[in-house]
């Protein structure tokens, strides 16, 4: 491979739930030079979802030094690097710096019993509303507070040993420099971080809540202005594992889905040019916006700037359809064409988030003697297409706007994540929300968001403006499909009449 001696390249970083992968941009261009991965290990059973934050840090150093190297460039090209982690992960430190036990994750149900008192138990019989004023979101099991409080219960020597507490992304980034820092879009979805007390400062740690949790604040990092802040350089350790020179730039970082909005270009922009629905292990509906909405149905995430990114999430989305297509023992694209002619599949292998349902298990209803068991695949896609788009309505209504309105509902949806790049998840899409779709033809867009705002701390532009200028958000328009109403409507009948049973 020809050696690219005149480049100047960032690292962007996007560790997920199930991998790590790493993209090599070039800084002026934006040109995608190589990408480099390696796989996560989950475990646990029923609710609890955990990984060992070593294996991350193993994943990243193989993931980055794959990129450099395929992308042929010198290690002297590197210039800047940052990560985008998976969101409200629980990183507990001990004396040395190490974890003291496999990490938290997002979709670590356990915490639902905590997530509830919490809601409850700010401000009394007005605790929700609260905790929206103050943070923008209420408590749900997924969010790093109902978790840290679930290991006060449930370990508490464990919780007070912890000299330190970490998202995932933080955990990555102090192993890169040394410094323990997070970012304001990060940090506001840990359920501590809002308005400062109710200070009107500016959004900070809350100290009311941290009293509420027993958190000491010198457990937490630094909150830098942005993810595209200059924190550091790399460690000789971490210049050493990466092998990288010592001088590479490290930007502060950010959450998977703030990095995925910078890869869009996404930043203060009117709500109602960027919809956005992504599709991966969960799915996630989201908007750049300069007000936050308070609905309880909603994360009211900041910015990695410092602006708002609302966002629905649900527990089940690729990964459980997945799973319907091994109980069936078929390929994930057999699915019927048109989805499941009667059967109605509630896909909650985990539980479920939007809508709260955090003790929930899988529905299936409407099955013959007749059924083809592509039919039952159809129904788990539409299943879980159903819930995504029911929460970006949400979104939308929660925004002040008018859902009958065509200029609201005609608006292209940008359809994200690994379901993008299936038929049988874009038709899905198409389908029950009656939108036309952009697909970027950017396949990693947490990395190169990440990748954006490494470079924004290396040349000092602003990360958004970096992205738009590389053109990452950019793809195929895809033309809207009849919406298919009667299936929506049927759906949305069955859960209606089993959230009760569903609630148990």
């Amino acid at each position: 491979m020809r050696t690219r001696t005149s480049r100047s390249v960032v690292i962007g970083v996007d560790s997920s739930t199930q991998s790590t992968k790493a993209v090599a941009v070039d800084t002026a261009t934006g040109e995608l030079l190589a990408v480099g991965r390696a796989p996560h290990t989950v475990t646990g059973e029923g609710g609890a979802r955990e990984s060992d934050p070593e294996e991350w840090w193993t994943a990243l150093t193989t993931a980055v030094r794959a990129a450099v190297r395929d992308a042929g460039v010198p290690a002297a090209a590197v210039t800047g690097i940052a990560v985008a982690g998976q969101q409200h992960g629980l990183v507990t430190l001990g004396a040395d710096g190490r974890p003291l036990r496999p990490a938290l994750l997002w979709n670590d149900t356990r915490s639902a019993p905590q997530a509830s008192a919490l809601a409850a138990g700010l401000g009394g019989l007005s605790g929700p509303k609260s905790w929206l004023e103050r943070t923008g979101s209420v408590p749900v099991a997924s969010m790093t507070a109902a978790k840290w409080q679930w290991l006060r219960e449930h370990e508490p020597a464990l919780a007070a040993a912890v000299t330190g507490v970490r998202l995932p992304h933080d955990y990555l980034t102090e192993r890169l420099t040394g410094h323990a820092v997070t970012d304001p879009g990060d940090a506001s979805g840990t359920g501590w971080y809002g308005k400062g007390g109710g200070s009107g400062s500016g959004d900070a740690y809350d100290p009311e809540i941290l009293d509420l949790l027993a958190l000491d604040p010198a457990l937490l990092p630094a909150v830098a202005p942005s993810g595209a802040t200059r924190v550091g350089t790399l460690t000789a350790a971490a210049a050493e594992a990466l092998g990288l020179p010592r001088t590479v730039v490290v930007a502060a970082g950010t959450g998977d889905n703030m990095a995925a909005a910078v890869g869009l270009g996404l930043g203060g922009a009117g709500l109602l040019d960027h919809p956005v629905v992504s599709l991966g292990t969960s799915g996630t509906v989201f908007a750049a916006t300069r007000t936050r909405p308070a609905d309880p149905g909603l994360a009211g995430f900041a910015a990695t700037d410092g602006t708002y990114l609302p966002l629905g999430c649900t527990l089940n989305c690729t990964l459980a359809v997945d799973r319907f297509a091994a109980l069936l023992g078929l390929d994930r694209e057999d699915a019927v064409p048109g989805g499941g002619a009667g059967v109605v599949v509630l896909p909650y292998l985990d539980g479920e988030r939007t809508p709260d349902l955090p003790h929930a298990a899988g529905l299936v209803t409407g099955l013959r003697h007749t059924t083809d068991p592509r039919a039952i695949l159809g129904a788990a896609y539409e299943g879980a297409a159903f819930t995504v788009l029911r929460a970006l309505d949400g979104l939308l209504a929660a925004c002040g706007l008018d859902l009958t309105d065509s200029a609201v509902r005609d608006r292209p949806l940008r359809l994200i994540g690994g379901g993008a790049r299936g038929r049988t998840w874009t038709d899905t899409v198409r389908r029950l929300s009656g939108r036309p779709l952009i697909v970027p033809a950017a396949e990693e867009l947490v990395a190169l968001g990440a990748a954006a705002l490494a470079g924004g701390a290396v040349t000092g532009e602003d990360p958004v403006a970096l992205a738009r200028g590389w053109g990452t958000g950019a793809g195929e328009l895809l033309p809207p499909l009849a919406r298919s109403t009667e299936t929506w409507d049927r759906i949305a009948g069955v859960l209606t009449a089993a959230s009760p049973g569903l609630l148990r």
